[in-house]
């Protein structure tokens, strides 16, 4: 029986800001529910970066794979320099069976007008059901079409069409499939076990497991962030080192410069609880920077809800203008993340099936509940409160919610100072 034809995949990984539009799209729903699934609906194996098990270097069977892969798959989304870069590779050494594709909004950095991109649309970090379905299937087609016809699609090939390429397909195929194999786990199986760790609380195992997907992955954000978030939840060896650990990971994501929300409110996080801990004011001040970019670079409302939090805080140490200044702006940054939540569930939180997200329907229910209860509107606080944990997927969510909701109650029980 021949090998199974192979497609590579070069796009970013996880959750990635596009600075040209600054959403956040989650990439590696764009592979699973897209991508992989047409090009294995198309009778190939699919293998992208993250999936190389390889004992040295990832550079070298990663320019095996764009030399030798029978098809290589190219999403451009978020601008990501990687891919770009990538994909000039492929089609300085492949003259055919490179397909290139982006989301709708992508800005492109330079001309490549002759080139055929094949559009999809997110919708936030999620992909509506029905364009999933139909981005699938016209990959699907222009796979089997390029394997059958291998038609000239690379512009170096095109418009210098007596290229040559001296070069030893099948023993490159060869070098491909060897280093494909090697393995001790797949990166797939460490992702499964982090989220189990997560899910039981366990956030020394869920660190173990993240540390090993960022020796395969070590540029990838996703990774670093889940690290850092993993890290100081596991309180080891002690509190306070564990914060500082999280923060030397995040510092590495440049937190000062990035666009990124989610970076900026783990950034938030790490000093909110380093204010906990020390009551040094330069952390809650830190703090709410963190939050207040986030929430103001992308109306998140985690970010929000936090900035709103730290806000009171700050309002309950200090007096006079700055107490009430602090107040009264948090009050209007709970009603705006209202609005906010309100709208994220008239549009309906799906995940990568199209069924309800019930891990983001929580998070978005509880802050709904949080913004209820820092305006006053207790009643209608506790309605939502109880659907929320009704519904929590993980059992540390309902804790973390708790407690946020009794430390915002005693703020808000002390008068402000005048």
């Amino acid at each position: 029986m021949p090998d199974k034809k192979k497609c590579f995949v070069i796009m970013g990984f996880g959750e990635k800001t596009d600075l040209a539009t600054s959403r956040t799209l989650d990439l590696d729903k764009t592979y699973r529910i897209i991508i992989k699934k047409a090009v294995e609906e198309a009778g190939l194996e699919c293998i992208r970066a993250d999936d190389i098990i390889h004992s040295g270097i990832i550079d070298k069977p990663m320019y095996e794979l764009l030399f030798a892969a029978d098809i290589v798959v190219a999403d451009l989304s978020t601008s990501n320099a990687n891919a770009i870069y990538e994909l000039g590779v492929r089609h300085a050494l492949r003259p055919s069976t490179t397909i290139v594709m982006a989301e709708k909004q992508f800005k492109f950095p330079f001309d490549i007008g002759h080139l055929v991109i094949r559009p999809y649309e997110h919708l936030g970090k999620g992909i509506d059901a029905e364009e999933a379905d139909r981005v699938r299937e016209e990959l699907k087609q222009a796979i089997r079409t390029l394997v059958e016809k291998q038609e000239v699609d690379s512009p170096v090939f095109t418009f210098m069409p007596n290229l040559a390429m001296a070069k030893l397909i099948d023993q490159i195929h060869a070098q491909v499939e060897e280093a494909a194999v090697k393995a001790d786990e797949n990166t797939s199986e460490l992702i499964e076990m982090f989220k189990e760790a997560r899910a039981d609380s366990n956030w020394k195992g869920a660190k173990r497991s993240l540390k090993r997907l960022l020796e395969k992955r070590p540029k990838d954000e996703y990774i670093k962030q889940q690290l850092a978030l993993a890290t100081y939840k596991s309180k080891d060896p002690d509190p306070l080192t564990a914060l500082n650990d999280a923060k030397e990971i995040l510092e590495t994501l440049d937190p000062h410069c990035t666009a990124d929300p989610e970076t900026l409110g783990l950034w938030g996080a790490i000093h909110k609880r380093f204010w906990e801990l020390t009551k040094e004011r330069e952390y809650l001040d830190e703090g709410i920077w963190a939050y207040e970019k986030g929430f103001y670079l992308k109306n998140d409302y985690y970010n929000g809800i936090n900035f709103a939090f730290l806000l009171n805080v700050r309002a309950a140490i200090s007096s006079g203008r700055e107490a009430v200044a602090d107040t009264v702006i948090a009050e209007r940054v709970r009603k705006r993340v209202l609005n906010i939540c309100e709208s994220l569930l008239r549009t309906g939180i799906r995940d990568d099936a199209g069924k309800p997200d019930r891990e983001q329907m929580f998070w978005v229910n509880a802050t709904i509940a949080e913004a209820l209860t820092g305006i006053g509107e207790t009643e209608k606080a506790r309605d939502v409160i109880t659907s929320a944990v009704k519904d929590a997927p993980e059992a540390w969510m309902e804790t973390s919610l708790n407690d946020q909701l009794t430390a915002l109650k005693k703020l808000l029980e002390s008068p402000v100072a005048v």
